[in-house]
């Protein structure tokens, strides 16, 4: 008779990038990526005539939030890949988005969640990015075979 008590079940391995810190950086993404959805939703659905520019520029933050954190979740060197695409997108976003409400306030009438840099949510949209290519390329996958130089 076995000790067992029924048939050995086995349980996926964390992601790399959803283990230790990167739950931390996967649950900062989703509440962007719910923020940002929400936020984007309302001005589309209520007042994208006063400023179709920054609304439909929120949409797609929100995209890329989403995007970003089913990537970090989730295994594998296909999404691992797929994460880097978002969060490189992500800081360029965020990098011309900003410098553009700045000098060029009249293109944006309303915020986005990527305007000023990101100053309406504590800049956390200017350095998430930056954390999240981080935490990428120290779990990146396959051989990491490392030279001193």
């Amino acid at each position: 008779m076995s000790d067992s008590p029924g048939p050995e079940r086995t349980h996926p391995a964390p992601s790399p990038t959803a283990s230790g810190p990167g739950r931390v950086l996967v649950a900062i993404y989703a509440i962007f990526a719910v923020g940002a959805t929400s936020r984007a939703a309302v001005q589309i659905a209520t007042r994208f005539g006063e400023a179709p520019v920054p609304y439909l520029l929120s949409a797609f933050a929100a995209v890329v939030y989403v995007l970003a954190t089913v990537a970090l979740a989730r295994g594998g060197a296909a999404w691992w890949r797929v994460a880097v695409v978002a969060c490189a997108f992500e800081l360029v976003g965020v990098l011309t988005v900003g410098a553009v409400s700045l000098l060029l306030p009249g293109v944006f009438p309303d915020a986005t969640v990527w305007s000023n840099f990101g100053m309406g949510y504590l800049f956390i949209p200017l350095v998430l990015p930056g954390l999240g290519l981080l935490w990428l390329r120290r779990t990146a996958p396959g051989p990491r075979a490392r030279t001193p130089h």
